[in-house]
C-alpha cells in the first residue's frame, strides 16, 4: 500500500507541475499532505513536516548566504574574465551560445556547489539568451545536465555518500570513473552543439550590428562581449542584436518556452535591452565593479572553496562567515551592503521558500515509511538471475531512485542493499559505488534538489517546462556514463 501510495504522490506531483495546474510550491505542500491522510498518518503530518525542515534547515541556510556571496561575486566582477572568454568565443552564433553554456558549466562545477554553478552561468549567460531570442530551457537543460555530470566530483557529495556507506576510499571510486565520466562530458558537450542548431535553425543566422565584416576600414574593433551586451535604443540598427539572415520557420524544440511568439519576453525585437528585470549582472560598466579588489575577492573565493573541501567548518558557517566579510569588505558603507542584499533578496526569498516547501514532500516521504517501501521494491523485482550484473542493475536504478529521492536516503538507505546483494554474487562494493554514480546527471533536475530552483528561479523558466525538457537528455547522458563505465571495464 505505501509503495503504491509513494510512487502514486511522485505522478501526480510530476503531472501537475509539468502540466502548470500546481506551483512547484504549493504542489511539494499540498500533495504529500493529502496522500499522508490517504496513509492514515495524518495525525503525524506535524511531525514528519518539522523533521523534514529540521533535516533542510542547514542547506536552505547555506543556499541562502551563498546566494548572496556569489551575487556579490559577480556583482564586483570576480567572474568577469571567465564570462569575457566565452563571450569571445560565443559571438551571436546560436550552437556558440548552447555549447558555451555547457562549457561554463561545467568549468564553474569544479567548486562542488550547484547553487554557485547555476548563479554564475545564468548570470552570465541569461543576457546573450534573451537577447537573442534563443530557448531559456536550453539554457538550464544543458547547465542542469553538465553540472550533473560534475556532480560526481569527490567533493561534491555524492562519491563522499557512497564511499561512507560502503566503508571504501572516495579516490578509489573517483578515479577510475573519470574516463566514463569525461565521456558523459562530452556527451553533453555534443548535445549543446545539436540543441545549438536546432536554436540556429528555428532563428536563423544572425549578423552582430557593428560586426567586423560591417566596419569601415581601419576602425577598431570593439570587443565582442561589449557589442552583445550593451542596450541600444530601439527601433535604431542596433535596437535588436542583429538581423537574421535565414530560418525562422524551423520547429526547434516543443515546449512553449522554446518559442519567442508565444513568449513575448523571448523575442529580442521586443525587448531592447538585455538587462531587462534588474539583470545588470554582466554589464561591463556597472557600478557594483570592484578592480582594486579583485585578488582579494579571488582571494577569497578559494579559501572558501578550500575550507568547503577541508570541512573546515560546517558548510552554511562558512557562506555565512564569506557573505558577511564579502560586503563588508566590498562595500564598506551600510546603503551599499542594504542595496546589494536587496538586490539578491528575491533569489534567497524564492529559494528558501521552496526548500522548505521541499521539507515537507521529504518529510511525508521518509516518516510514513513510503520512501523505504518503495526503495525495497525497486530491489525485491530484480530477478535473481541478474545477481552478477548487479553493478548494471544499480546503474539503471540509480536514474530513477536519485530522482524520485535524495541523495542521502539513496546512498546510505538503498546502496548498502545493492551492495549486499551484489557481494553475494563476487561483484566488488567499488563497482556498486561507481554504478551508483551514473544517475547525477539525472539527479540535478530532480524537484528535490534545493539547486535546481536557484536555475528556474534566475532563469525565469516554470518548473513544469525544465523537467519536460530536461529529464529526457538528463537520463540518456546517464546512460551514455553507464554504458562507457561497462565498456572500459569500469563497472
Amino acid at each position: 500500500m505505501l509503495t503504491f501510495l509513494g510512487f502514486a504522490m511522485i505522478a501526480t506531483f510530476l503531472v501537475l507541475i509539468m502540466m502548470k495546474k500546481m506551483s512547484p510550491i504549493a504542489a511539494l505542500v499540498l500533495i504529500p499532505a493529502l496522500f499522508c491522510v490517504f496513509a492514515g498518518k495524518g495525525a503525524h503530518l506535524g511531525d514528519y513536516v518539522i523533521d523534514g525542515v529540521g533535516k533542510l534547515a542547514p542547506t536552505a541556510a547555506m543556499l541562502m548566504f551563498a546566494i548572496v556571496y556569489f551575487g556579490v561575486m559577480i556583482d564586483v566582477g570576480l567572474f568577469d574574465p571567465i564570462v569575457r572568454g566565452i563571450l569571445r568565443f560565443c559571438k551571436a552564433d546560436p550552437v556558440r551560445v548552447v555549447v558555451g553554456t555547457a562549457v561554463l558549466a561545467a568549468i564553474v562545477s569544479l567548486d562542488g556547489d550547484g547553487s554557485t554553478t547555476f548563479m554564475i552561468t545564468v548570470s552570465a549567460m541569461y543576457p546573450l539568451y534573451k537577447r537573442l531570442g534563443l530557448s531559456l530551457v536550453v539554457m538550464t537543460g544543458v547547465a542542469a545536465t553538465a553540472n550533473g555530470v560534475m556532480n560526481t566530483l569527490p567533493w561534491g557529495g555524492p562519491t563522499a555518500r557512497a564511499a561512507t556507506a560502503l566503508k571504501v576510499d572516495a579516490s578509489d571510486i573517483f578515479v577510475p570513473m573519470i574516463p566514463a565520466l569525461a565521456v558523459g562530458l562530452v556527451f553533453v558537450f555534443g548535445l549543446a552543439y545539436v540543441l545549438g542548431l536546432k536554436e540556429r535553425r528555428r532563428i536563423g543566422t544572425l549578423v552582430m550590428p557593428g560586426d567586423d565584416a560591417e566596419r569601415p576600414a581601419g576602425e577598431a574593433a570593439e570587443p565582442a562581449e561589449e557589442r552583445l551586451l550593451v542596450a541600444t535604443a530601439p527601433g535604431s540598427a542596433a535596437g535588436s542584436v542583429g538581423s537574421r539572415t535565414g530560418g525562422g520557420s524551423g520547429s526547434g524544440t516543443s515546449d512553449p518556452a522554446a518559442d519567442p511568439a508565444a513568449d513575448p519576453a523571448a523575442d529580442p525585437a521586443a525587448d531592447p535591452s538585455p538587462y531587462e528585470d534588474g539583470f545588470q549582472g554582466l554589464d561591463p560598466r556597472r557600478a557594483t565593479l570592484r578592480p582594486r579588489l579583485y585578488w582579494f575577492n579571488a582571494g577569497l573565493t578559494v579559501a572558501l572553496l578550500a575550507a568547503m573541501i577541508m570541512e573546515l567548518l560546517p558548510i552554511p558557517v562558512l557562506f555565512l562567515l564569506g557573505a558577511a566579510l564579502a560586503l563588508t569588505v566590498n562595500f564598506p558603507h551600510m546603503p551599499d551592503q542594504k542595496a546589494r542584499i536587496a538586490a539578491h533578496a528575491d533569489n534567497v526569498l524564492n529559494v528558501a521558500g521552496m526548500v522548505f516547501a521541499a521539507a515537507v514532500f521529504t518529510g511525508v516521504l521518509s516518516g510514513t515509511g513510503m520512501v523505504k517501501h518503495m526503495a525495497d521494491w525497486l530491489v525485491g523485482v530484480v530477478p535473481e538471475g541478474m545477481g552478477p550484473h548487479m553493478a548494471l542493475v544499480t546503474g539503471l536504478l540509480s536514474l530513477p531512485l536519485t530522482y524520485f529521492m535524495s541523495n542521502d536516503g539513496f546512498y546510505f538507505g538503498v546502496l548498502p542493499v545493492l551492495a549486499e546483494a551484489g557481494a553475494a554474487h563476487g561483484v566488488s562494493p567499488l563497482e556498486i559505488a561507481r554504478a551508483a554514480l551514473v544517475g547525477q546527471a539525472l539527479h540535478m533536475s530532480s524537484p528535490l534538489v534545493p539547486a535546481v530552483y536557484v536555475l528556474v528561479g534566475m532563469a525565469k523558466v516554470e518548473f513544469g517546462d525544465h523537467t519536460r525538457f530536461t529529464v529526457k537528455w538528463a537520463a540518456l547522458t546517464s546512460l551514455v556514463v553507464l554504458g562507457a563505465g561497462m565498456l572500459f571495464g569500469i563497472i
